[in-house]
């Protein structure tokens, strides 16, 4: 199994990434698992035509005990099992504990051991990287972080701010820095921008992902990139993506 937790600051792309990976992985003939760790349960929309699943808490909220494994995974495009956290209602509540209750309630019901994935992708908010929004990292969850970002300033310094606590959290034996994926903004200077990151951190570029129109014509239809675009110059970088995260997989587990 390859566990992969896929951050970045909020609005930078990482839920399209993040799905559009799930799809690529499925295409590959992977069995996939989508868990989104943002309070808003967003991740998945889109491998599901654009209609909101269940979230977890919601559904732990109004069943408690009596929630089945049924009730909290939900079947998507390409049989893809699609989760979400969800999270509290807004100044009700800490979000990041949800993630834990969240993480808690697939675990007592055995959800790794019943749906067998041969991938499973955390999709983590990663303008704050404590708490509940930590879990993927320090708990053993994934086995490798990728991070999103732009050229953006504020991107990059939420990157930077993801990868100090990967690194500190990797000195434990918990997930290391897989990449940074740009998803491009087309601003001045972007990839070289991105590359002094990258020296900085102690990383590479894993991905390149062009600025494409065909994204959000595809959220308009409601469809994932993959389905609504397969020839497009993004389907085809994010399929590269997929193959390197194998790849660099496999050369972690061994």
């Amino acid at each position: 199994m390859y566990r992969f937790a896929i951050y970045g600051k909020g609005g930078i792309g990482k839920s399209t990434t993040c799905a559009s990976l799930s799809c690529a992985f499925a295409e590959m003939g992977y069995k996939v698992l989508q868990v989104g760790c943002d309070p808003k349960a967003d991740s998945t929309l889109y491998l599901h035509g654009g209609e909101r699943i269940s979230s977890i808490l919601e559904v732990l909220k109004k069943k408690k005990d009596d929630a089945e494994l049924e009730d909290l995974v939900h079947g998507g495009y390409k049989g893809i099992y699609c989760a979400e956290c969800g999270g509290p209602t807004p100044g009700l509540g800490c979000a990041g504990r949800g993630i834990g209750a969240a993480f808690e309630a697939l675990e007592e019901r055995s959800a790794f051991d019943i749906l067998e994935p041969d991938i499973v992708l955390y999709d983590v908010l990663g303008d704050v990287v404590c708490g509940g929004f930590a879990m993927p990292i320090r708990e053993g969850y994934a086995d490798q972080v990728y991070i999103v970002t732009s050229g953006e300033n504020m991107s990059i310094y939420a990157a930077a701010n993801i990868a100090i606590a990967v690194e500190n959290f990797r000195e434990r034996g918990y997930a290391s820095l897989g990449g940074v994926i740009l998803n491009r903004r087309n601003v001045p200077d972007e990839r070289e921008k991105v590359e002094t990151l990258c020296r900085d951190i102690h990383t590479e570029i894993a991905a390149d992902l062009p600025r494409d129109d065909r994204v959000s014509r595809a959220e308009t239809e409601k469809k994932p990139v993959l389905e609504a675009y397969p020839d497009s110059d993004y389907a085809a970088a994010i399929r590269e993506l997929a193959e390197h995260m194998i790849r660099k997989g496999v050369d972690h587990h061994e």
